[in-house]
């Protein structure tokens, strides 16, 4: 009993050791994770208040370029106007001041045609290689946001002045569409590794997108899931931007954040996976180790009881041959053959027993009239069964042994005064043998602890009649022994159970 409660304190303390162990660790990854988790949430924020504050200087650049526009816009149609009012001025009229801007012209785009828009004359228009005679199509659309000046001559001929925005207008546009462009890139690229959705301000016409595999983002579906997904997850950014409606700007947690949310319980799992891993084989091993020493312990056993058996044999053949009376060496023949039996239980411990049909029943009562003359007269023994004949495959040396190591427990537990009372009964694929005590009971939580070897509740006891009585059932009978039910001071059932099947 104090090596068992020696070895279970030492376990319970391992454990014990072990949890704390694990708790720090745990406690200590958990830690750097959030660290990290901080970190990455950090970043985040820092983009998102970098796409806030650069959008508020593309709004302010806008503005800015929207007062040079206006002011190319009023040289424009200053020019434009020099130029009607020198056309229809009378002619006595001083045109110096508007020919003088008609002539400062050099940002202006002008294209003059005859009344077929056949072009006759350009002004600060590079067409480049191309060589363009008429006045049409894309270029004639470009040339027709303000209505065309008409210049007449020779009574009913006339030519027609086209003009458009100065380059210096229509520069400031296109640099101020790049810068919206890019903000829109930037927002993607710029991103800290998370996935991102750009749209219009219906969440349906994609703008741009980042860290998304390409694939999916085809698919509109993929996309609405994913911006609920976002939404839910994050706040939206919505950005409004100058000649675009309101961007909607969608963002998961990046993939190393949510990695970071499961690490702890990834690593929480992997650990217990591995102990339980360890624990086996820990079991496994130690296990084995018992199994050779008792193995090794049974066949030294059975072989030192060898030699003096035979001497006894030899003797009592002698006594016999003496002249000794017959009747006085009948039960000393009996011991000798109940050696025998034990000498023959300990040689099979550790090989593979044979296994062969024996009944049931009658393997019982030859073990209860055995225990009937070597224990107190205050021992009643009561065995019933279903049927005389229930046939099972047996070794009937360890199968004899298993009943009475039970038996002698019942004893030890009723103190030598009790009835102990053995059932067999049987059902199509097993044979049940339940034997009951009138002792001092088992507490429910020592129902397994009680077949560990050297557990016992006797101040003598090695605590191996249990433990051997499992192995016998257990490994060389694939069957089951167990303890049913046990009440304090009443008593306690034991199950045992077989198949009818050899295995082979």
């Amino acid at each position: 009993m104090n090596i068992y409660i020696q070895k279970r304190r030492w376990k319970i303390l391992l454990l014990v050791s072990a949890a704390i162990i694990f708790s720090l660790s745990l406690w200590y990854i958990n830690r750097i994770a959030k660290q990290i988790e901080t970190d990455q949430r950090n970043k985040i924020k820092l983009w998102v208040d970098a796409i806030t504050k650069k959008a508020s200087l593309v709004n302010a650049t806008d503005t800015f370029y929207t007062l040079l526009q206006d002011e190319e816009r009023k040289k424009v149609k200053l020019w434009a106007n020099a130029y009607l009012y020198a056309l229809n001025a009378p002619p006595t009229e001083n045109l110096t001041f508007y020919l003088e801007i008609i002539a400062d012209n050099n940002t202006i785009p002008v294209i003059l045609t005859d009344e077929n828009n056949n072009i006759v004359s350009t002004k600060n228009i590079d067409f480049g290689k191309d060589s363009v005679k008429k006045l049409k199509g894309k270029l004639l659309k470009e040339f027709t946001s303000y209505p065309p000046i008409e210049v007449r001559y020779f009574g009913k001929k006339k030519n027609l002045l086209y003009f458009k925005d100065s380059k210096v207008f229509t520069g400031l546009k296109e640099v101020l569409d790049k810068q919206v462009k890019a903000f829109l890139s930037e927002i993607v690229t710029d991103a800290p590794s998370v996935p991102v959705i750009v749209t219009d301000s219906s969440r349906k016409h994609l703008i741009a997108f980042g860290n998304i595999d390409s694939v999916k983002i085809k698919d509109p579906n993929y996309v609405q899931s994913a911006i609920q997904s976002m939404e839910a997850d994050n706040n939206t950014i919505k950005v409004n931007l100058p000649g675009e409606e309101d961007c909607m700007v969608f963002y998961y947690d990046s993939p190393l954040l949510v990695q970071l949310k499961y690490f702890p319980y990834v690593q929480f799992l992997i650990i217990g996976v591995f102990l339980f891993i360890a624990y086996l084989l820990f079991s496994t091993s130690r296990r084995s180790e018992q199994n050779q020493v008792w193995v090794g312990m049974a066949r030294e056993t059975a072989h030192q009881l060898g030699t003096p058996l035979s001497s006894l044999i030899a003797w009592v053949e002698l006594l016999r041959l003496k002249g000794i009376d017959e009747e006085n060496l009948v039960e000393v023949t009996k011991d000798i053959k109940r050696l025998e039996t034990i000498t023959e239980r300990f040689s099979k411990i550790g090989s593979e027993p044979k296994l062969e049909l024996q009944n049931v029943v009658d393997l019982v009562n030859n073990s209860i009239e055995y225990l009937k003359k070597r224990t107190s007269k205050k021992i009643n023994y009561n065995i019933t069964s279903t049927s005389q004949d229930i046939i099972v495959p047996l070794n009937r040396y360890l199968f004899e042994w298993v009943i009475e190591n039970v038996c002698k427990n019942a004893i030890d537990a009723m103190g030598g005064n009790g009835s102990i009372d053995i059932a067999i009964y049987d059902d199509e694929q097993h044979v049940h043998i339940e034997i009951s005590d009138t002792g001092k009971g088992i507490q429910k939580s020592k129902f397994r602890t009680i077949f560990s070897p050297g557990y016992t509740s006797k101040k003598t006891g090695w605590g191996l009649g249990l433990s051997l009585s499992e192995r016998i059932i257990h490994n060389y009978h694939a069957g089951k022994i167990f303890v049913k039910s046990s009440t304090i001071n009443k008593g306690t059932t034991f199950g045992i159970s077989l198949k009818k099947e050899i295995q082979k």
